[in-house]
């Protein structure tokens, strides 16, 4: 599957971004869904995921109540809902995708990733 991310941009602290995440392929439903970023200066970390299965979620404990992850399987597309948006969340965001995976929280267990967009927040 190939994904392609959208949607960063400069943003005030307290504002809102909606990222998407198109993908392509004829097996969408059967992947598991996250979002990752990397700030400068630091590594990739985890941001949220969405299961294949029962499009259960999983938050990193730095977006909890702020970000929420949602899927469409019919259009092939998985988004990020930020809110209360953050300077500490300035990052490059990437999609990524990890067949029938489940509780996957770690870079190497996502097979396919997008090229990233960058969310920039100032204070």
């Amino acid at each position: 599957v190939q994904l392609q991310a959208s949607g960063g941009g400069l943003v005030q602290a307290g504002g809102s971004l909606r990222l998407s995440c198109a993908a392509s392929g004829h097996t969408f439903s059967r992947y598991t869904m996250a979002w990752f970023r990397r700030a400068p200066g630091k590594e990739r970390e985890f941001v949220a995921n969405i299961s294949w299965r029962l499009g259960s979620t999983i938050y990193a404990d730095s977006v909890k109540g702020r970000f929420t992850i949602s899927r469409m399987n019919a259009r092939k597309a998985v988004y990020l809902q930020m809110n209360s948006l953050k300077p500490e969340d300035t990052a490059v965001y990437y999609c990524a995708a990890a067949a029938l995976a489940s509780d996957a929280l770690k870079p190497h267990e996502y097979e396919h990733w997008g090229q990233g967009t960058q969310v920039t927040v100032s204070s």
